[in-house]
């Protein structure tokens, strides 16, 4: 079976490359093998699921590049590969056939591959690389329309926050080798790390987590990375990028319980991520803006778990995050697409006009919110079981933070379904009426026809998510919900009571409701609250301040003793070297060439007279050698 695991993760990675590296040629093929190729992987991803095989090749000597499937990886490779499919089938008709579509489709499928590669590595090594490429394919795919400079700076400002966050797994790997061997980068062995060292190792895939699931202080860069086309959006920050960084803590867990301080730290950090940026979604007016800081606030839920021990709870939260938060993406996009904008107050009426899409994105919606019978629901209330049974202060804040939950999402729905104000013209908003909306968003260079229907292939992956939404409901109950906790193999875990429940849905359903009758005006924050909360809390201008102009700063300081004392420095010492060789020439260089030539000179003349006795003559020499011998002889006689 291990044949099937390398082809889970060589399929996407292979073809993608190959669409990638032919470019426009294959544009008018990659979509139909790009989501031939992800159905393909949603087979495969199937089947390891249920075989649990390991893959093993030789990497670095006493360190193999191993990749395994157990239950939670399993499950990931399913989620993955599913979120996948549906995504690119939405994308044949959202990206259109004049754009680059090989290189859109090629780079997809290179991220999904280098995804599954990191929910299924071994050891800290495969997953570094895993963890690069996924870097690397994300800035790609950020900055698809890489002509425009404002979307370059996106995909730039997401790249470098998510890198320096990444560091953090090459301070753990080192820390690993320096604690223990080269096995000690295996993961299951990285909780066995003692002293020091362990701890070390904790803070760098802390940092690393933090960072690539846009938990605080990093959660900037996923407002930023809203300038990527909405596939991208819907399949980065569903299932695969952000959510990378909670599943490394959910399989990681035992390594933040040995340290004492991982697992409160990752819990509260999580907890005041869900509330801080559920007020961030509250606030803002601009629908993929809302999503993306709900992304964060929703995973916040994840890492909670994580830092709680709630693995099944946190893992069937990652599970209805991916498909109900992948849809509601979808849809933002085929609104951009149809209508031009992306504004809440634009959107008015857009779910009354597009039945399909306002329907499958209430769902979304709902799941989001809280509202039973949705998977999210449910999901959330196993998880924050487990942060009851860790704390009770932490259960409130995480009730608190689904509450916050269920306001942006009413928000939102307030705004798509209400029919559309009298200024309204029967074709676009009236503030967009006759021009192209200010901010695009990029995903088209001007809306579609907005009469013509949806296309089958946009329309199907729509209904399929949101069937999940609700059909993963089933997951956080029993039967399914024990059979869950046997597949991830933690043991029993804790379970919600009926009336944990009760209350969450009941919250939920309160507070959509009052918003769907009072207006989302309620919503807004007091004083300058609200204006600081629709600006992500100022988080950039925060790094700006603190890190990037700092150092900025210190670059320029650099360079100026670079350029006006080293530079200085190494030019004056080549001046003075110039002047002492010119002086060398005209001064030791007469009196080197002089001794030189003197000895020269002497070694001729002793030469010349030891030639005078070598005449050939015999008696001559017979004369030259009693001549010598006599010395001799005088010599001897002086001596004694």
């Amino acid at each position: 079976m291990s044949a099937l695991l390398w082809a889970l993760v060589a399929l996407p990675l292979t073809v993608g490359t190959l669409l990638a590296a032919v470019g426009r040629r294959a544009d008018r093929y990659a979509p139909g093998i790009a989501v031939g190729t992800a159905v393909t992987a949603l087979g495969l991803a199937v089947a390891v699921a249920f075989e649990h095989p390991r893959a093993e090749a030789p990497l670095l000597e006493g360190l193999p590049a191993g990749l395994a499937v157990d239950g939670l990886s399993g499950l990931m490779a399913v989620t993955v590969t599913a979120v996948s499919s549906a995504v690119l089938l939405f994308s044949v008709a959202d990206i259109a056939p004049g754009e680059p579509r090989a290189r859109f489709f090629g780079l997809m499928l290179l991220f999904t591959g280098a995804m599954l590669t990191t929910v299924t590595a071994t050891t800290l090594t495969v997953l570094l690389m895993a963890w690069e490429v996924m870097g690397a394919t994300s800035w790609a795919l950020i900055g698809y329309w890489w002509r425009d400079p404002e979307r370059g700076a996106a995909a730039n400002t997401s790249f470098l926050t998510t890198r320096a966050a990444d560091l953090g797994l090459y301070l753990a790997a080192g820390a690993a080798l320096a604690g223990g061997s080269a096995e000690s980068l295996a993961l299951d062995a990285l909780p066995d790390l003692t002293g020091a060292w362990a701890d070390v190792v904790t803070a760098g895939v802390v940092a690393a987590a933090f960072g690539k699931s846009a938990q605080l202080p990093f959660s900037f860069w996923l407002s930023r990375a809203m300038q990527g086309p909405s596939p991208v959006s819907a399949l980065l920050h569903s299932a695969t990028m952000v959510v990378a960084g909670a599943y490394l803590l959910l399989r990681l867990e035992p390594l933040l319980a040995r340290s004492g301080w991982g697992g409160p730290v990752v819990a509260w950090t999580g907890a005041v991520t869900a509330v801080a940026l559920g007020l961030v979604a509250v606030a803002q007016t601009d629908l993929k803006q809302l999503l993306a800081a709900s992304t964060c606030a929703q995973i916040g839920f994840m890492v909670l778990a994580a830092g709680a021990g709630a693995i099944t709870g946190g893992t069937l939260q990652l599970i209805a995050h991916a498909a109900a938060k992948s849809l509601a993406f979808l849809v933002a996009g085929a609104w951009l697409t149809a209508l031009g904008t992306k504004a809440l107050p634009a959107l008015r009426g857009a779910a009354r006009r597009y039945r399909t899409a306002g329907i499958t994105f209430g769902v979304a919606a709902l799941s989001l919110a809280g509202v039973p019978p949705l998977a999210l629901w449910a999901a959330k209330d196993v998880l924050l079981a487990g942060a009851l049974e860790d704390s009770t202060a932490l259960y409130a804040v995480g009730l608190a933070a689904a509450v916050i939950s269920a306001a942006y999402s009413a928000k939102a729905l307030w705004f798509v379904w209400r029919p559309a104000p009298a200024a309204y013209d029967g074709d676009r908003p009236a503030a967009y009426d006759g021009d192209r909306p200010e901010s695009h968003d990029g995903d088209r260079p001007a809306p579609h026809d907005r009469d013509r229907p949806s296309p089958y292939t946009a329309r199907l992956p729509l209904i399929a998510l949101a069937v999940a939404c609700v059909a993963l409901t089933v997951t956080s109950f029993p039967p399914v919900r024990d059979a869950v906790d046997r597949v991830l193999g933690d043991g029993p875990q804790a379970a919600p009571h009926a009336g944990e429940f009760v209350l969450s849905g009941a919250l939920a359903v309160t507070v959509c409701a009052v918003i769907w009758v009072r207006g989302p005006q309620l919503l807004a924050l007091p004083g300058r609250a609200d204006a600081w909360a629709a600006r992500w809390l100022c988080l950039e201008t925060v790094a700006h301040r603190l890190l990037v102009r700092p150092v900025l700063r210190l670059a320029g300081l650099l360079a100026a003793l670079d350029d006006r004392v080293l530079d200085r420095a190494v030019e004056g010492t080549a001046r003075g070297s110039v002047r002492l060789a010119r002086w060398t020439d005209a001064r030791v260089e007469v009196l080197v060439d002089g001794a030189v030539e003197g000895v020269a000179a002497g070694a001729r003349v002793l030469g010349r007279w030891a030639r005078r006795p070598q005449t050939g003559q015999l008696h001559q020499y017979l004369a030259q050698a009693v001549a010598a011998f006599t010395l001799l002889a005088v010599v001897l006689v002086l001596v004694r």
